[in-house]
């Protein structure tokens, strides 16, 4: 089946360069063009789209303000197409929690590997399930141990991998987390300049510490550090002299992603081994499958998103199938599995 894209963007030669980009897939039709979002409302009347190309930043009316409108009268999965400026970065993350499938960067600044990607997105985008994300998705509401004082790590650390609707997925499970926390690592796949801006808006929403991860720095309770685009992430040190730190290098990319999860979930079952527990979430590919199941070898606990509540079932479900899964959870309570089996409190108790 041919998925018909409309591309929306104020630059004529952007449209071309993102046009040229399409066609060179046979099962992607370029159905129209449009140059601001008054163009764009009567071509999606006219063509009936199956995907959008939206750019981030849009004459006439703010593209943040058009996406609304898109997903409130006439839901359609939207790609966001954005510069790598810091306003850029900002706007896009709060597209994604409106409800935009993807991002890509614009290549003429970016990471042209991540444009290449826009074909697949764009199919990948053609299947989903749309969701309406308010504006201020992920206002922190407390998991059952919210309270510093009703927890206590016992001493695991948390590694989490997530891709396609990540963006949503992290803010739900983060933003219950108590501010002490387990030590958390996170992979979310992204362009470079984009993961300092999202840590910076996790931080802002969680009350655990959130950062961009720096070679280095050491792994501590009540922090979470986030991987940055185009490096990847790793648990260094030993577990006996408690001596962790996150380490970046630019190796290879694994399963095509720089930072990969597979990377991250495989240091953990090198370092962490039993006293680590690992999350996959939404997202496209295979990226994690194979690090989970390292991890689960070891004895450590996985968790996999399930396919009701996940954006696009392709990571988690590529670890389901190859038994690196321990548990699948719907989004909404994978926060309070965590949280419930790091605890070294026990605060539940049934009456006798």
């Amino acid at each position: 089946m041919t998925v018909r894209v409309l591309i929306v963007d104020d630059s004529a030669t952007m449209r071309g360069v993102i046009a040229a980009s399409l066609r060179r897939d046979p099962e992607i039709e370029i159905v129209g063009e449009a140059g601001d979002p008054y163009e764009a409302r009567s071509a999606i009347k006219e063509l009936n789209p199956d995907v959008i190309t939206l750019d981030v930043e849009m004459p006439n009316m703010n593209g943040l303000d058009f996406l609304e409108k898109i997903m409130r009268l006439r839901p359609t999965p939207v790609i966001m197409v954005s510069s790598l400026t810091s306003e850029g970065a900002r706007a896009t993350l709060q597209a994604l929690e409106i409800g935009a499938f993807d991002c890509v960067p614009k290549p003429a600044l970016g990471d042209r590997h991540e444009f290449d990607l826009l074909g697949e997105k764009i199919k990948a985008a053609a299947k989903t399930r749309l969701r309406m994300r308010p504006r201020e998705a992920g206002a922190a509401r407390p998991a059952s141990v919210t309270q510093s004082g009703n927890f206590r790590p016992d001493g695991r650390l948390i590694a989490i991998g997530a891709s396609t609707g990540g963006v949503e997925a992290l803010i739900e499970v983060l933003s219950r987390f108590p501010a002490n926390c387990p030590p958390t690592m996170v992979v979310q796949h992204m362009p470079p300049a984009f993961t300092r801006s999202f840590a910076d808006r996790l931080n802002r929403l969680c009350a655990p510490t959130v950062t961009e991860a720096q070679n280095g720095i050491a792994v501590q309770p009540g922090h979470v550090y986030v991987a940055p685009g185009d490096a990847h992430l790793e648990l260094a040190g030993t577990m006996n002299n408690g001596r962790l730190h996150c380490r970046l290098h630019d190796g290879e990319r694994v399963s095509g992603h720089r930072p990969s999860a597979d990377v991250l979930f495989t240091s953990f079952a090198r370092v962490a081994r039993g006293r680590g527990l690992g999350v996959i979430l939404t997202g496209m590919g295979r990226d994690g499958a194979e690090g989970l199941a390292a991890m689960r070898e070891t004895g450590a606990e996985t968790i996999g998103q399930d396919e009701g509540s996940s954006i696009v079932y392709g990571m988690p479900k590529a670890a389901f199938e190859i038994g690196a899964v321990g548990r699948q959870l719907p989004l909404t309570t994978i926060a309070d599995h965590i949280v419930k089996s790091t605890n070294a409190i026990s605060i539940t108790r049934e009456p006798n």
